[in-house]
């Protein structure tokens, strides 16, 4: 079987708060992360939106952006992503209109359309419920943020962002379903799709994205982003062992209930823990995930890259030791950056 280079990394990063730590650790945590990633060769640094979660500290997303660019000083960052119905598109042109004039060349823009959180929280964001007019909101709002962000024109409304007007942030879609990959293609603008936890679209949603691309300015080619999981360690047996973290959050998901990441246990535990039906669900949603040693990794790597055709991977890592996810990122970068991997495991 031919070898296979894998394409560039980059590292999506939720802020875990973690059993026994805080808030605190979290955001700390993430610029140590950031640091390190820089120092790796990831391209990317994302974060992504979420509300009212025990487990997630990434909730201002741009003041988090600020922080990382700050702290940093070539690796992009950005969001994976701003949920775009909660905002009004101003106002994050705004935001990241500042980011971009503050760290200009290393701030990216991911958009996702859904509210990232519950009904209630949604209501204390001041959405609205009513989704009957999200299918022609989003796209809506989206091209008034590109307007925003774009070089001014004659015809441009007289609301203007500033700073923002000019910027030309990078606008990405997110998404785990077909339809952000038929408004990415339609509006010529990079996708990324959400594989690390809704990996059941992937395939046919990037075969949507690429058939149907219109080539834009910025992006005269599709370019597309694959979400994986990856807890890489020494060996086999530690990183499955580091992997129950996730596995146990997941389970948690099926039953509605959410909290800091939890502490690893041995991976025999898990059978006495979740139904059979749960099992099938958590290994589901898990199916874009790499486990293992870095030859191991490798391997599974590769062969998501051959189904998907990905022009970049974007790696969760959610490890409960800040120090065991460090070393996960670090050997991922180095078998990356070895010969390349052949072909092996299919998600």
């Amino acid at each position: 079987m031919a070898a296979m280079s894998l394409p560039p990394l980059s590292v999506l990063d939720l802020s875990p708060i973690v059993e026994g730590a805080s808030a605190a650790d979290a955001l700390r945590h993430s610029l140590d992360l950031a640091q390190h990633a820089e120092a790796w060769g990831y391209r990317r640094y994302w974060v992504a939106e979420h509300h009212n979660m025990d487990g997630v500290a990434s909730s201002a997303t741009a003041v988090l952006i600020g922080h990382l660019a700050g702290g940093t000083k070539t690796i992009r960052v950005g969001s994976g992503g701003v949920m775009l119905p909660n905002h009004a598109p101003l106002v994050i042109a705004e935001q990241f209109g500042t980011l971009a004039t503050l760290y200009p060349g290393r701030i990216d823009l991911g958009l996702g359309r859904a509210p990232g959180t519950d009904r209630l929280t949604m209501r204390a964001l001041r959405r609205h419920l009513d989704a009957s007019d999200e299918e022609e909101g989003f796209p809506r709002d989206v091209m008034e943020l590109q307007g925003y962000l774009d070089d001014p024109r004659a015809d441009a409304s007289p609301v203007r962002a500033i700073p923002g007007i000019g910027t030309k942030v990078p606008i990405w879609l997110l998404g785990s379903s077909l339809y952000s990959a038929q408004l990415a293609a339609h509006l010529g603008l990079p996708f990324a799709f959400a594989s690390h936890f809704a990996p059941d679209l992937l395939l046919q949603a990037l075969h949507v994205y690429r058939e149907g691309y219109r080539p834009s300015a910025e992006w005269p080619k599709p370019h597309a982003m694959v979400g994986v999981n990856v807890v890489c360690a020494d060996n086999d047996d530690e990183a499955a062992l580091l992997f129950t973290s996730i596995q146990q959050r997941f389970l948690g998901m099926q039953r509605g209930k959410r909290g800091p990441l939890p502490r690893p246990i041995d991976p025999s535990q898990l059978e006495s823990m979740w139904s059979p039906q749960e099992k099938v669900n958590v290994q589901r949603m898990l199916a874009a995930s790499a486990v293992g040693s870095p030859a191991s990794v490798q391997r599974q790597l590769a062969s998501i890259v051959a189904q998907t055709a990905a022009d970049e991977l974007i790696v969760a890592g959610a490890v409960h030791e800040h120090a065991a996810r460090l070393r996960s990122y670090e050997l991922l970068a180095a078998a990356v950056a070895a010969e390349p991997p052949r072909l092996s495991a299919t998600i």
